[in-house]
């Protein structure tokens, strides 16, 4: 355990000295081989370490979420939850979460032409997408489809460039049914567009580290009103999951200077092809009123 006249590592650097002085013999606390590995790898990749759930994080590290949580006691926190919070700290406080995705981008090795690290972006994305998949709750998934279908209303929200995934959900959902649109189309505001809905209504949410707090106050308002979130985000450890009815995580984890986003528009087309699947005839017929509108309007022109 931390000696109680040492004091706890509150930030990064503060857990890199503490790193070195170990392995130098030395330091306040005692750790085994096991924990300094983890903790030099929560180190050297402090997003992971600010992101993650605990179970996310022990499974990358190969450990159990045991030992993460007995490791922020022997550092001095009463849980896993207060060594995380110096990394998102880290993360958040006097740091740019764009300009440190470009550094890393930067610094990367092996990457000595544009199509080599266009390769290497490609794979970063195939794993997220194939991480995605992987950690999808089949019946969740289901059960949120059938929100999609059966809800008398649904809005879809996302800010800055969860804008485009938002606009694109809401758009193939619209194709299908009536009454799917973004939240705030006519830009009159968000609580105006929030008044629109009721109990039992559908409001999806898509947003990831480093969070946006609009998007998160939306998601908890609504779900007091009785609007069934489902939110796509980074983590079962996210601000959204606590407020949602249904959760989706989505890696992101690759060299783009902001949060991937192949991963996610994957979970939106994958969502509206099972709602298209689950309306049937009814979806059809909605696709078919469609062109036949579209013919239309070209015949006009």
């Amino acid at each position: 355990m931390s000696s109680p006249s040492s004091p706890r590592p509150d930030t990064l650097d503060d857990l890199e000295q503490l790193l070195a002085t170990l392995e130098q013999g030395e330091g306040p606390v005692q750790l085994g081989k096991r924990s300094r590995r983890v903790l030099a790898a929560m180190v050297t990749a402090p997003q992971q370490a600010a992101v993650s759930s605990i179970s996310e994080l022990a499974e990358r590290l190969g450990v159990s979420p045991s030992t993460l949580s007995r490791l922020a006691q022997r550092l001095g926190f009463d849980g896993f939850a207060g060594l995380q919070a110096v990394f998102r700290r880290h993360i958040t406080e006097g740091k740019s979460f764009y300009s440190d995705q470009v550094s890393r981008l930067l610094d990367s090795e092996g990457d000595d032409d544009a199509l080599a690290r266009l390769a290497r972006l490609g794979r970063q994305e195939s794993a997220n997408i194939a991480d995605t998949v992987a950690g999808i709750d089949g019946e969740a998934f289901t059960e949120a489809a059938g929100l999609l279908v059966e809800a008398k209303r649904v809005r879809v929200h996302g800010m800055r460039q969860f804008a485009s995934l938002a606009s694109f959900l809401a758009y193939g959902l619209g194709m299908l049914r009536a009454d799917a649109a973004p939240l705030d189309a006519v830009r009159h505001g968000v609580a105006d567009a929030l008044a629109q809905l009721e109990a039992g209504d559908v409001l999806v949410v898509a947003s990831c580290f480093p969070y946006t707090p609009s998007v998160l106050a939306t998601a908890e308002v609504a779900a007091r009103q009785g609007v069934r979130v489902i939110a796509l985000t980074d983590s079962r450890g996210s601000p959204l999951a606590r407020v949602a009815h249904h959760v989706f995580p989505v890696p992101d984890h690759s060299l783009f200077f902001s949060n991937s986003m192949c991963a996610f528009m994957l979970l939106a087309e994958g969502l509206l092809c099972e709602v298209a699947n689950r309306l049937g005839d009814a979806g059809l017929a909605s696709l078919k009123r469609r062109e036949q509108l579209i013919g239309e309007l070209s015949e006009s022109l």
